[in-house]
């Protein structure tokens, strides 16, 4: 089955029959598989509607990651429609494949909320990032909880050993960004002031769009090191330094258009790609032949550990902390 609905019916509700009770859950089911499951199936494939979906083999490396995306934390619910939660979790894992040089094959979401939630408007989001990702639902869970959450695990693939990790960065190599920083965070700052959904900022933050061709173009060159920017880069630069046991001197922080030099620095939710390499020219040339924006470059990376700058001043670790 694609999803298993429990106990989506309130406690406070009057007594239901079994067998209604089934029924409505079972039309639930049916629109939300109608609703995510619009785009065809691969021959041979099998998405929703058995016990478990069936997929053909991957090629290279499998590369798996899971998101979990919680209204009113990851999401303003007093400014944002349901709809886009469950489009932001969706994109938002996703963006963990293209940090990794991986294209998306599948994923699963499970869904918790209380009764009285609009499902299919969660779903309509879902389904739009699953559609501009390629990558297809084909599965998941439904079931009751005081809050709305949705988790998607995506499942992916890197042709032969290819993916690429936080951990290779090395001394002299070059850094680079995909776009301007700070979008994200000034769309929600202009919402918070009264923007509209169709803001262009607004927009930023609320239908982010993973880069997933230019993961991969910095995969076929085998860039040394590479991550996706969701917490902000003066905290996911550090992380990618630790990982690789590396310092980093900065000279330039580019900052989008409406935004400000602390939002690019630690707003977050950018999920534009930082990428270290040792061949610029080499990654310059590959983005320009394929279409792709231009990288933007910040900096390089050192040998000494202690050594993180930018314009000489030591970077602070600030941005998006997860809270537990």
């Amino acid at each position: 089955m694609y999803w298993r609905a429990r106990a989506m019916i309130s406690s406070n509700d009057p007594p239901v029959p079994w067998e209604e009770l089934v029924r409505r859950e079972d039309a639930v089911l049916e629109r939300i598989a109608a609703i995510v499951g619009r785009r065809t199936t691969p021959s041979g494939e099998v998405h929703i509607g058995d016990d478990a979906a069936v997929l053909s083999p991957f090629v290279g490396e499998t590369l798996i990651s899971t998101d979990v995306a919680v209204w009113g934390i990851h999401l303003d619910s007093h400014l944002f429609p349901l709809e886009d939660l469950g489009y932001k979790a969706v994109a938002s894992a996703v963006s963990d494949l293209a940090a990794m040089g991986g294209r998306p094959r599948a994923c699963v979401v499970a869904v918790s909320a209380p009764p009285g939630t609009d499902l299919e408007e969660l779903h309509r989001g879902i389904a739009d990032a699953a559609a501009m990702t390629e990558c297809p639902v084909v599965g998941g869970d439904l079931t009751q909880a005081r809050d709305v959450s949705v988790a998607v695990t995506v499942l992916g693939e890197a042709p032969g050993k290819g993916s690429i990790l936080r951990s290779g960065a090395r001394a002299g190599d070059v850094i680079f960004v995909t776009r301007p920083l700070g979008r994200s965070a000034a769309g929600l700052r202009r919402r918070r002031e009264g923007a509209p959904l169709d803001d262009p900022l607004v927009i930023a933050h609320r239908r982010p769009w993973p880069r997933l061709r230019e993961g991969i173009a910095a995969r076929d060159l085998h860039v040394h090191a590479m991550m996706d920017l969701s917490d902000g880069i003066s905290i996911d630069l550090h992380r990618l330094a630790d990982a690789s046991r590396v310092g980093f001197v900065l000279d330039n922080i580019p900052v989008a258009l409406g935004a400000t030099h602390d939002e690019a620095l630690s707003g977050g939710e950018d999920y534009e790609l930082l990428i270290v390499t040792d061949d610029a020219a080499r990654l310059l040339a590959v983005f320009a032949e394929r279409g792709l924006d231009e990288p933007l470059r910040i900096g390089h990376v050192v040998a000494d550990i202690n050594e993180r700058t930018l314009n000489g001043v030591a970077l602070e670790r600030d941005g998006w902390q997860h809270q537990m």
